[in-house]
């Protein structure tokens, strides 16, 4: 990045103020009075009247249509981790919750700590859409405990919206929740006695997967 720009970029000052700012002396790059159209390189240290000036971290987020048999994880323990698929410039981003090995569909990953933090933490009551197949027909007794009433869990309620994605079809289901404890949805319905074959997410907040491949990688912010 020229000199100037990273002036503008870490500083208040425009692009022309930053090129005064260095015509005057008031600029030093390691020390040394820098010349108008010099580049700035990763590692040198600018300063501005004195002091280091740096500009903002940039921030990513991506989407990932995260396939079945992957682990979220840096270690995969033996098993294919979520990092396999991603180019090496997005290596650094961490996950925003979780989906366990079985389960497909919306991932985040971002290198925003706040945006993590509204995504997860259960006072922002983010909702999150799964679509899931069960390996028998739901009963209407237990759709009704566990969107009425709900499922006492080791750890804690489990309450679900629950929606038939085709009408007359018993066994595969809309599922909305605010949650995002550990293997929630699957859980819910082992408690009861069934198995849930098929967990794909299509929604996280405000963000679908629709439109997104399996594997493809959607960036969402870069600032």
């Amino acid at each position: 990045m020229r000199i100037n720009r990273y002036i503008a970029a870490s500083t208040s000052l425009s692009r022309r103020a930053a090129d005064q700012a260095i015509a005057a002396a008031r600029v030093r790059v390691n020390g040394n009075i820098p010349s108008t159209g010099q580049s700035v390189a990763d590692g040198d240290e600018v300063t501005l009247d004195g002091q280091v000036v740096q500009p903002p971290v940039e921030s990513q987020t991506i989407m990932l249509n995260k396939p079945v048999g992957y682990v979220v994880s840096r270690d995969g323990q033996g098993s294919p981790t979520i990092y396999e698929l991603l180019p090496a410039v997005y290596q650094h981003l961490n996950p925003v919750g979780r989906l366990d090995k079985n389960s497909s569909g919306l991932l985040l990953l971002t290198s925003d700590g706040k945006l993590a933090q509204e995504l997860t933490h259960p006072s922002y009551k983010k909702e999150k859409v799964y679509e899931i197949a069960l390996h028998k027909p739901l009963e209407p007794l237990h759709r009704q405990m566990i969107s009425d009433h709900g499922i006492k869990l080791d750890d804690g309620v489990s309450q679900l919206q629950l929606e038939r994605l085709t009408e007359g079809d018993d066994k595969q289901w809309r599922v909305r929740m605010h949650e995002g404890r550990n293997r929630q949805i699957r859980r819910t319905f082992n408690s009861l006695g069934y198995e849930v074959l098929t967990l794909h997410r299509t929604q996280f907040g405000e963000y679908s997967l629709k439109g997104i491949a399996p594997q493809e990688i959607k960036l969402l912010k870069h600032s």
